[in-house]
């Protein structure tokens, strides 16, 4: 691993990933400042939600009415749709570029001629891909946490907290691994933040559309989100094994599988 690449990356993608953070707490922040005042009109807004079809909910994340009731149930439904659809999407985005933007931007050539192989820029880049994912979850699980605390009404588990802030690293550590496989598969030097960003909503348009129609439901398990349980509330909510198998296997192979194609991937300098 090269430190001063590490280094000099960080610093390439600081403004970004403060911009992220910035985002993410304030709309978590916003979305949890109007949890008391749902509670006060609660009768009135249930009876209105209860209008709406049922799948108009799941759409929205919203199971069971009564869940909405509940602080950490009401922050799972509101805002854990913020860290895992833009957590995951600011993973993509940076992983499908960190390899692939040396290529576009013409400073392929200048890196590759420096005294440093292919592995350590490979190793050094998923370190700043690793390290700006963990802290843009850090920040977002303390904003979560201080918001049920202000706002919390009665107590709720913080272990379930932890437990769906977890999936919602695990989601997207696996969004960056296909952004970084992605990349390595492009054969034309060009940015591929577009196609990455739709990725990412197909997925959960897929995820959420299994959860609206019975007779889809099985294609669910052709996205990402269906293995991320939402489900906070439950008394029995715990880190499934096979689901936590499946987040570190499938990231793992992904990662060894881009490594493997970059080491000979042509460069396009």
């Amino acid at each position: 691993m090269s430190w001063n690449l590490f280094s000099k990356e960080m610093r390439r993608n600081a403004l970004s990933l403060m911009i992220w953070m910035i985002v993410i707490t304030v709309l978590i922040s916003v979305t949890m400042s109007a949890y008391p005042e749902f509670l006060k009109n609660q009768s009135k807004v249930i009876a209105m939600m209860s209008l709406f079809p049922k799948g108009l909910l799941q759409f929205k994340g919203v199971s069971n009415i009564s869940d909405l009731l509940s602080v950490l149930g009401f922050y799972s439904v509101n805002n854990v749709i913020y860290m895992m659809v833009l957590g995951s999407v600011f993973a993509i985005v940076l992983s499908s570029n960190i390899l692939l933007k040396e290529e576009y931007e013409k400073t392929a050539e200048y890196l590759l001629t420096r005294p440093i192989s292919r592995s350590e820029i490979f190793i050094s880049k998923i370190a700043v891909l690793l390290l700006n994912i963990i802290l843009i979850n850090l920040v977002a699980t303390l904003a979560g946490y201080i918001s049920l605390e202000v706002f919390k009404n009665e107590p709720y588990s913080i272990r379930s907290f932890l437990i769906l802030s977890t999936y919602t690293l695990l989601l997207n550590l696996l969004f960056g691994a296909i952004g970084l496989f992605i990349s390595t598969l492009v054969k034309r030097a060009k940015p591929i933040t577009s196609f990455s960003i739709g990725l990412v909503l197909i997925f959960y348009f897929i995820f959420t559309i299994s959860k609206i129609a019975e007779s889809v439901s099985r294609i669910g398990y052709l996205s990402p989100f269906k293995y991320a349980n939402m489900d906070a509330i439950n008394p029995n909510y715990t880190l499934d094994l096979w689901h936590l198998i499946y987040f570190i296997g499938c990231s793992s192979m992904l990662v060894f599988l881009s490594y493997r194609l970059y080491i000979r991937k042509d460069i396009y300098t």
